[in-house]
């Protein structure tokens, strides 16, 4: 049986998970109208859960509380839709696959020139090839991961496709889809994906390797 999460959290789990977005970017990620997104967003400032800062286009950030009660909620999905091991299991399996994807975004953004660490101006194409390459063998054995946790909660789906896509659309000749923070890039969407995993298990960020 298909557990989905509600609404209301997964409107409180996208504001951490996308760190300080727009209600309207949380209803595009999980598939929700924007306008029920910003009504649960409104109920939880009410009760202390996040914050509306409207000098940034209207987004949002979790409080402490806030926090907490997302960590809360969370282990009571997990329990709920008998995942816990499921998403224990493929943390494990997650943290070599982001160990490389570390590596490779930083020789995406430095290259060894003469032994010495330069900024990559995207001028060699075999080092360039070579960072995508990896990024695209880790890409690979993720998706599984990704596809086992989908099976057990639905809202994990949305991740690693949209990894795919940045490196789909960086292999084509857009290079800021690897690190730019500004759209659903290949840094930024793996960043995502971990941040989603820390908080279901409840795991402090910086802590798991």
């Amino acid at each position: 049986m298909t557990y989905d999460s509600p609404p209301d959290l997964l409107a409180l789990h996208g504001v951490r998970v996308l760190g300080g977005p727009t209600a309207a970017a949380i209803a595009e990620r999980f598939g929700l109208a924007a306008t029920d997104v910003r009504e649960h967003l409104l109920d939880a400032q009410a009760r202390g859960w996040v914050t509306r800062h409207e000098f940034f286009g209207d987004t949002w950030s979790l409080t402490g509380a806030g926090r907490i009660e997302n960590e809360r909620r969370l282990a009571g999905e997990l329990d709920e839709a008998g995942a816990r091991t499921a998403v224990e299991g493929v943390h494990a399996a997650f943290l070599p696959l982001n160990e490389r994807h570390g590596r490779a975004c930083t020789d995406w953004q430095l290259r060894t020139l003469a032994g010495a660490r330069v900024a990559n101006d995207h001028t060699d194409s075999a080092w360039d090839d070579r960072v995508l390459s990896e990024l695209e063998a880790v890409d690979g054995q993720a998706q599984p991961l990704g596809a086992a946790l989908a099976d057990v909660l639905p809202r994990f789906g949305g991740h690693l496709p949209r990894h795919t896509t940045a490196l789909a659309r960086a292999r084509a000749g857009g290079p800021e889809w690897i690190d730019a923070p500004d759209r659903a890039s290949c840094e930024l969407v793996w960043i995502q994906f971990h941040e989603d995993l820390l908080a279901t298990l409840g795991i402090p960020r910086g802590s798991d390797g």
